[in-house]
């Protein structure tokens, strides 16, 4: 039975939305949940363009589903947007990292579906992304050579990059400048997610995670298939172990 001409166009125009803003509001959300037909259309006209639909709290977001995707930013565009001007694919990888700590910050190294704490500070994010890092500078350089080539991502240039940076907490003023310091790398992090509504400020330097946030990770992070074993490899050490590999020396 063919659809009523009002229906697709209904659709189309809650579709034509979410492809402007990629989010509704709780008017359209409650049309979106309340007509199957409807609904049914606009998660088509989202997959057609490598998108899925997602509800949190009293939203409907579309967000891309893959890199083929007109919606997908790209690499460029995070990098001029909201790192620095000369800033290079390590700068990128290593932000992407800087959200996997943060996830895993929030939901105890990704063994749970649900957040385990409410809240972070940004030390406390910038030392566990460190962390991280140091365990990464505990493989033979040849090791980590191998799972670049496995895991896509090149590890010896990030742990270069964060080792290379300031590790002095810059006063408001200097952060403001050019500087490169991890302070003012993962500033530029939180500003990221701010945008991307993955992340609110809740003051005092303190962030917490958006229901986007928590419905994107319980889809996505937990899922091998997207993760590609990257969480399993960089949360395979406990903090507690580091002692025994001091040799490795402070980043």
């Amino acid at each position: 039975m063919a659809l009523e001409n009002a229906t697709v166009m209904k659709a189309f125009r809650m579709y034509s939305l979410l492809a402007r803003d990629s989010v509704v509001n709780k008017g359209l959300l409650q049309e979106y949940m309340a007509d199957d037909e409807v609904r049914g259309l606009v998660d088509q006209f989202a997959r057609e363009v490598d998108c899925v639909t997602i509800i949190a709290g009293e939203q409907l977001y579309m967000i891309p589903e893959t890199r083929l995707s007109p919606f997908h930013m790209n690499n460029e565009v995070i990098k001029r947007t909201y790192l620095r001007a000369n800033a290079v694919n390590a700068d990128l990888y290593l932000m992407y990292v800087s959200i996997i700590v943060l996830i895993g910050a929030f939901y105890d190294s990704y063994q749970t579906m649900e957040p385990t704490r409410s809240f972070i500070q940004l030390d406390e994010w910038t030392a566990l992304v460190n962390e991280r890092i140091r365990m990464l500078k505990r493989y033979p350089e040849t090791e980590l050579r191998e799972m670049e080539k496995e895991f896509s991502y090149n590890w010896t240039s990030l742990i270069d990059k964060w080792s290379a940076m300031d590790d002095i907490k810059e006063t408001a003023s200097r952060q403001s400048g050019n500087t490169i310091s991890r302070v003012s790398f993962m500033d530029s992090v939180r500003r990221f997610l701010i945008a991307q509504e993955l992340v609110s400020d809740i003051g005092n330097q303190e962030i917490t995670l958006t229901e986007k946030a928590k419905v994107v990770v319980q889809r996505y992070f937990m899922e091998l298939e997207y993760n590609r074993g990257i969480l399993e490899f960089l949360y395979q050490f406990d903090p507690s172990e580091e002692e025994a590999s001091r040799h490795a020396g402070d980043i």
